[in-house]
């Protein structure tokens, strides 16, 4: 009896200093928080959704086909997918919705490969100019391009609206599929899109080894050969990467269809929202489905992708293409052309946008007249009625675009932090544990709201959080929960890749002379890998200043500078949407350039910037 209680007590001894081992080493304890604080943030949603899909809303559809006015229910799904409807609600918007995801995919990859190819293996022109400008389509807020778009292209005669440029200017009419529709949303999307495939086919394009094709030259392999064996499968994995990322996140946006006027799950969402409430929660759920198979594929290609060794050591002198002494200057001057229009000309549409007596119509160019002009949309400070003002100060003077901009800043300043130190902790503690199952788990679970569409995201954050139980809609702590949940991804994966990186002796070292975890962060870890902390903190910063599909069914029109272009839109008040994407232009690219200039870091740094 002896011997067995003295094993006993032995065995609780051992597991108690099991546990006392564990407990005593930080990156257990912060996985083991996050792993169950990520858990309950990523899969509460997602059950709150699901369970909205089965019940009955009062006063919609369902409560009428089931004539209860409360209780669970299949016919939210089978009104959606039998119903004389279906084609329209949901069959229709789904082949939208894929198609715009993959057309963004071919475009983007298209576009910015292309780029990465010509910046860093030609001989091209004004290289680090071309660089730093591809950037920022995808800097400025999404919706930008698809406003440029109808700025330029929309008429009075095919769409109904006001003339844009081409139509006041030179009376040209673009076709309606050109102005509206599938075509000119996937071309925005793409051009959105394609900094993604610049800087991650641009990277390898940079540090491939230039001996595998002087191989290749020196049998007198072709030129298409040598691109289609040797150069294209080196890039692939960077390929398949653009394209996990372009397609979950063209899958989800809103603002873009929204403007140009294509319907797909996302806008069919909002729409069928009031009214057929459950029908829209299963369009958000088929959404996610999406996501999960996103993440499920990329999981897969890490499993079986093959290793392409790119840097060996043995050339360091990438062999460059001549494009000639004039190729190299016309092709560049293309690109300049092109990128102007994507990148300045958008400050400038909106800027001039704002001192127009109608915005959107350039019927007075005709006349070429200046004195047409006028600053009554910036300098009004007083609310009048007249001259199209509907009430409304000028945007200078309008509590409402300020007060939205103070709290734009308020959340993206605390996502910033919240997601950046998260992340970041995310980050060194995987590296730490990188063999461990439930480390893996952590990791993956941190980067699937990334994966997912934005407004299905919101969706479930609005289920779960606008009920008579908890109700924050419309407030700042419910924006910052769901921002940085979304942005964790961000966070987590810049400091992942930094954290790799050092070795393990750096810290044992502190260890062995006893120096706290805190200070070991503070004073080692965090100082040597700087610009990529600071990376995670500025790229939900950025994202979230611009951030609409998120966001616009948590809050009201106005709360924020982004749901306060639909608040004004609705209005008619035009030139106040364009001097709020103007405001939020410039506060990006402000903020933009100060991190540039404190750290160094920037998006096409190592590429050609």
């Amino acid at each position: 009896m002896n011997q067995k209680s003295s094993s006993r007590s032995n065995c609780a001894a051992v597991r108690r200093n099991k546990i006392k081992t564990f407990f005593s080493k930080p990156h257990n304890i912060i996985l083991l928080l996050m792993g169950i604080v990520l858990t309950i943030t990523t899969v509460a949603p997602i059950i709150a959704i699901v369970a909205d899909t089965f019940q009955i809303h009062a006063g919609t559809i369902d409560a009428h086909l089931t004539g209860q006015a409360e209780g669970y229910t299949l016919i939210n799904y089978i009104d959606l997918f039998t119903s004389p409807m279906a084609s329209k609600n949901l069959w229709m918007p789904l082949l939208n919705t894929v198609l715009l995801a993959v057309g963004t995919c071919l475009v983007s990859i298209l576009y910015g490969g292309l780029f990465a190819f010509l910046v860093t293996r030609t001989n091209l022109a004004w290289r680090k100019y071309l660089s730093s400008i591809f950037i920022f389509p995808y800097i400025m807020p999404q919706w930008t391009l698809a406003i440029v778009w109808q700025n330029l292209f929309n008429s009075n005669a095919v769409t109904g609206t006001s003339n844009g440029l081409l139509a006041a200017t030179f009376g040209i009419h673009m076709p309606l599929w050109w102005c509206k529709g599938l075509f000119p949303s996937l071309i925005v999307l793409g051009l959105h899109y394609a900094p993604f495939a610049y800087i991650l086919i641009g990277g390898i394009f940079r540090n491939m080894d230039a001996n595998l094709e002087e191989a290749a030259t020196i049998l007198d392999t072709p030129k298409w050969k040598t691109m289609w064996r040797i150069t294209l499968p080196m890039v692939k994995p960077a390929i398949l990467s653009t394209i996990l990322l372009v397609f979950g996140s063209s899958m989800g946006s809103y603002p873009v269809p929204h403007y140009l006027g294509l319907t797909t799950l996302s806008t069919k969402y909002v729409s069928m929202n009031s009214k057929y409430t459950g029908e829209a929660s299963i369009l958000a759920i088929i959404m996610m489905l999406f996501g999960v198979a996103i993440m499920f594929l990329n999981q897969m290609s890490l499993q079986s992708r093959k290793s392409y060794t790119t840097v060996t050591g043995k050339s360091g002198q990438i062999s460059k293409i001549n494009l000639g002494k004039v190729g190299k200057y016309i092709i560049a001057i293309l690109l300049v052309v092109l990128t102007f229009f994507t990148s300045i000309f958008p400050i400038a549409s909106f800027a001039f946008e704002t001192f127009l007596p109608n915005p959107g119509d350039y019927s007075f160019l005709y006349t070429g007249d200046p004195s047409n002009l006028t600053t009554k949309w910036w300098t009004t400070a007083e609310n009048i009625t007249e001259n199209g003002m509907y009430g409304q100060k000028g945007i200078l003077y309008n509590e409402t675009i300020w007060n939205a901009f103070k709290g734009t800043m308020l959340v993206s300043i605390c996502c910033a932090l919240l997601a950046g130190s998260i992340g970041t902790l995310i980050g060194y503690a995987v590296a730490k544990k990188r063999r461990s199952k439930w480390a893996n788990y952590v990791n993956s679970v941190a980067f699937l709201p990334y994966l997912m569409p934005s407004i299905a995201v919101g969706v479930a954050f609005f289920i779960l959080f606008s009920n008579e139980h908890i109700n924050l809609f419309n407030t700042y702590t419910l924006l910052i929960i769901v921002g940085t949940i979304k942005y964790i991804p961000f966070a987590s994966r810049s400091s992942l890749n930094s954290m790799l990186q050092l070795s393990g002796e750096i810290e044992e070292a502190a260890i062995i002379q006893d120096i706290p975890w805190i200070k070991r962060m503070t004073h080692i870890i965090i100082p040597i890998q700087k610009s990529s902390i600071i990376s995670g903190y500025m790229l939900p910063f950025m994202t979230c200043l611009r951030e609409l599909s998120l966001f616009m069914l948590l809050c009201g029109q106005g709360f924020i500078l982004s749901t306060a272009l639909d608040y004004f839109d609705e209005m008619g008040l035009y030139a106040f949407s364009s001097g709020i994407n103007l405001i939020l232009i410039i506060t990006i690219l402000i903020f933009n350039t100060l991190v540039n200039k404190i750290t160094g870091a920037s998006l096409d740094k190592g590429i050609g910037g």
